[in-house]
C-alpha cells in the first residue's frame, strides 16, 4: 500500500531554514517523478517544486525559486525540500506527492511549516 510520510515542519523565523523529509514506501519509488505541493490557511493548493524519478530535472513555482531545493536519495525512498529564506508567505501545510505537476495520484498527510517572528 502506498505510503507518504512527511516530517520536518515546524515554527521558523522569517529568514530561517527548514529541510523537510517524505519517507515513501509501497511501490518502486524510482519510476515516479515526486512533488511537494502546499496548502496556506484559506486558500488553494499551490504547486511548488518536482523532480524527475532519476534527479536530474527539477522543477520550481517563481515565488520558491532560488529559495528552495528538491533532491532525493533513492536508495533511501526519500524526497528532500530544503528551504531558505523562508517568508510568512510561505506558512502553509506541505504536502508531498508522487507524480509531477499534472499527474499527482497520492498524497502524504502533510507536514505544518509556520514562518512568524
Amino acid at each position: 500500500q502506498v505510503q507518504l510520510v512527511e516530517s520536518g515542519g515546524g515554527l521558523v523565523q522569517p529568514g530561517g531554514s527548514l529541510r523537510l523529509s517524505c519517507a515513501a514506501s509501497g511501490f518502486t519509488f524510482t519510476n515516479y517523478y515526486m512533488s511537494w505541493v502546499r496548502q496556506a490557511p484559506g486558500k488553494g493548493l499551490e504547486w511548488v517544486s518536482s523532480i524527475y524519478s532519476d534527479g536530474s530535472h527539477k522543477y520550481y513555482a517563481e515565488s520558491v525559486k532560488g529559495r528552495f531545493t528538491i533532491s532525493r536519495d533513492n536508495a533511501k525512498n526519500t524526497v528532500y525540500l530544503q528551504m531558505n529564506s523562508l517568508k510568512s508567505e510561505d506558512t502553509a501545510l506541505y504536502f508531498c506527492v508522487v507524480g509531477g505537476r499534472y499527474d499527482s495520484n497520492y498524497w502524504g498527510q502533510g507536514t505544518q511549516v509556520t514562518v512568524s517572528s
